[in-house]
């Protein structure tokens, strides 16, 4: 399995993007040159963005792109709306862990159940109307506890409905592009692949 090992906050410095994002509090004192960039290097940084944001290596965004292509509406919308779906942000989402790639842990080590099922694929995607929870193994660590602490004053959209003392989630509807706060430009991602 490849695994992206770049320290985060270098890779958000490099990137122009604010950690916070991401999960994560800290912030660098470093200041990057910014050079005048080519309008390749522009559409190339925002996919970078996104596939950093999420959490998603070259291969699997590159299939969600072709996935958001066929869809009916607006190519760009529909990636986000994929992306954003994604179990693993959906769990980072609901504040059951402080940063995404935490989510994809706990998911990973079937902590979470959909439905009632428990999944362990972070790519899984979330339809409107499913239920999150957190299994009842997983309920009783005191982790969790200290987690739901920290993430307590966390802002959490508006197409989900979240329970965080029983650690369940539902999703009322798909979010629509306007939900989602991630500070990417998709209309240079769809420029940069239909090229």
């Amino acid at each position: 399995m490849a695994i992206n090992r770049t320290p985060v906050l270098k890779r958000c410095r490099s990137l122009d993007l604010d950690p916070t994002f991401l999960g994560y509090d800290k912030k660098s004192n470093r200041t990057r040159n910014s050079k005048k960039m080519s309008e390749y290097g522009l559409q190339l940084r925002e996919k970078q963005k996104a596939k950093f944001i999420y959490g998603v290596l070259e291969k699997p965004f590159r299939n969600y792109y072709e996935k958001a292509d066929r869809m009916k509406g607006m190519t760009g919308d529909n990636l986000m709306i994929m992306l954003e779906t994604r179990l693993d942000n959906v769990v980072f989402r609901m504040g059951i862990t402080r940063t995404r790639r935490e989510a994809r842990q706990v998911v990973d080590h079937k902590h979470i159940l959909v439905n009632g099922k428990c999944i362990n694929i972070p790519s899984y995607l979330i339809k409107a109307g499913d239920v999150i929870t957190l299994s009842e193994k997983a309920k009783g660590l005191q982790r969790y506890k200290d987690v739901i602490e920290v993430t307590g004053g966390r802002l959490i959209p508006e197409w989900l409905d979240v329970n965080q003392e029983a650690f369940e989630g539902k999703i009322k509807n798909l979010p629509t592009r306007e939900m989602i706060d991630v500070p990417v430009n998709e209309m240079l991602i769809v420029e940069l692949y239909s090229k």
